[in-house]
């Protein structure tokens, strides 16, 4: 089954409550939560204070997103305001390696994320370490964008290594995400679908939620 992680990016900022308590009472196993600075991708969303109130009313997995630029600078407040996984760029981490050795050294899982325009050689001297890897399948800075179908080819490629070399990483695949193309998704070896217009908007928010996870 896929762990499904509704991306509180397009939850209604009015109703935050009300999206806790859908997503507490659903299949979801985890919330994914995207900081963005307004430097690294040209938006700005929530940060610390947004995730602490989400943690105090959620016992599911916090999925802190972090599209920053210099993310190291605030692995610590993350940790402390509540994140359980912590996700940083490669195109915004300078240090990789050391980043990621310092959200594992905070007790929280490290994943890293890829850019729509980044081949999945360019981490591949980290997947060793990465409980996670991010494939974008948008780019980065706003919900409601259309799929780009490439993001399955980087799946499978990472699938592929995943195997190849035993590696313990979940893939988790962030933007476009709907009932139509999560299926081969997970087919291609996705273990984590983040999905927000296609769970926020809908009529039936945990209808959707269901039928992802069931694939």
């Amino acid at each position: 089954m896929a762990i499904v992680a509704p991306s509180f990016l397009a939850a209604n900022f009015l109703q935050l409550q009300q999206a806790v308590d859908m997503v507490n009472q659903s299949n979801a196993e985890w919330l994914h939560i995207d900081v963005m600075d307004g430097m690294f991708v040209p938006n700005i969303s929530f940060g610390m204070p947004v995730l602490q109130a989400l943690r105090s009313a959620t016992t599911k997995v916090c999925d802190v997103h972090l599209m920053i630029e210099q993310p190291e600078r605030y692995i610590n407040d993350f940790k402390q305001a509540g994140a359980d996984v912590i996700t940083v760029h490669i195109e915004a981490s300078r240090h990789l390696h050391r980043t990621l050795q310092q959200i594992k050294s905070m007790g929280c899982k490290a994943g890293v994320a890829l850019n729509p325009h980044t081949p999945v050689s360019q981490i591949q001297e980290v997947l060793h370490m990465a409980d996670l890897v991010l494939i974008m399948s948008v780019n980065p800075g706003f919900g409601g964008q259309k799929f780009i179908p490439e993001s399955i080819q980087k799946v499978a490629q990472l699938q592929q290594l995943k195997q190849t070399h035993q590696y313990q990483y979940l893939i988790e695949v962030d933007g476009g995400v709907t009932l139509d193309n999560a299926p081969l998704l997970v087919q291609s070896g996705c273990d984590v679908l983040v999905a927000g217009s296609s769970i926020f908007n809908a009529s039936n928010p945990t209808a959707v939620i269901d039928k992802m996870y069931a694939l």
